[in-house]
């Protein structure tokens, strides 16, 4: 959960989060060290008086100043691409949850299961309990059980939305008319929130998602009693 005047990332509740954090810090330092020697370099330039033919035309700084933004960009693009790979990796997914945007909340299927979906409203203002989280909170979370892999199928029944909860590294658009999918792995227990993160109209910032992560017992126990519900 992000905190106010927080400068940097949400903490990673993912294996895939966690790479993407290595990855801007890599990339982060990268800048700041191009930027220190360009500074560094324009400085030099404005203040010294001396000038020297040599440098004014030099063969050996056009070769160093074209080889060394190539190697940069390498060192960069390698990991950036293992990284969309990884992220797009979705192997025997132990559970498959589908997503439907709607004007505006989000309703879910667990379709592993034969009865047993919902939809997920925010809760108003008012009606907030002691500790919850306003704009933030639903009345109905979606449950995954942690440390297994989930898949997201991801679809909009209207206009476009955008799934998206950062701590778990997982942001992908409902397209009506299309099924995208996402997955992700919860490395501990906790309570993760997002918001739709695409412009869906004129209620955009009051569609929620929060998402539970619990060992695999009381995830059985929650779906248990969600289908015996639905039952009635």
């Amino acid at each position: 959960m992000a905190h106010p005047s927080q400068l940097g990332f949400q903490d990673a509740a993912s294996p895939v989060m966690e790479e993407l954090l290595h990855f801007h810090d890599h990339a982060l330092m990268i800048v700041f060290l191009i930027s220190t020697l360009v500074v560094y370099i324009i400085v030099a330039m404005v203040t010294t008086k001396l000038t020297n033919k040599y440098i004014l035309d030099s063969q050996e700084i056009e070769i160093i100043w074209t080889v060394l933004p190539a190697v940069i960009l390498i060192l960069i693009a390698l990991p950036s691409l293992r990284i969309l790979y990884l992220m797009d990796e979705i192997n025997d997914p132990h559970l498959t949850i589908k997503a439907m945007g709607h004007q505006w909340y989000w309703s879910y299927e667990y379709t592993d299961y034969e009865d047993l979906g919902f939809d997920s409203y925010m809760i108003p203002t008012q009606d907030l309990t002691p500790g919850q989280f306003r704009l933030l909170e639903t009345d109905h979370r979606m449950v995954v059980p942690m440390e297994a892999p989930v898949r997201m199928l991801i679809s909009a029944e209207d206009v476009l939305h955008s799934w998206a909860v950062p701590a778990l590294g997982v942001k992908m658009d409902a397209v009506p008319g299309r099924l995208n999918q996402s997955a992700f792995i919860a490395s501990r227990p906790g309570v993760y929130y997002g918001q739709c993160s695409e412009i869906c109209g004129a209620n955009h910032s009051f569609m929620p998602i929060v998402v539970e992560a619990v060992p695999l017992q009381h995830f059985e126990n929650w779906s248990s009693l969600m289908m015996e519900d639905a039952s009635l």
